[in-house]
């Protein structure tokens, strides 16, 4: 039982912090692992930076 609540608080709380645009660095370890374990992962500031210019862009791709 506590298992399963602690899963349903994971996935609540990623979406919730994908609803207000918070990137999930746990997502991406795990996806880094696993599908490109030859490759360095992004430390956490860069990984939001990262995410920071996906989403606002740096004046590029965006048309306001």
């Amino acid at each position: 039982m506590f298992d399963t609540l602690g899963r349903l608080g994971k996935y609540l709380g990623q979406a919730a912090n994908l609803m207000v645009g918070l990137p999930d660095y746990d997502a991406y370890l795990e996806h880094m692992r696993e599908n490109h374990p030859e490759r360095e992962p992004m430390t956490y500031e860069a990984f939001f930076r990262d995410r920071q210019e996906a989403r606002y862009g740096g004046g590029q791709g965006r048309c306001c």
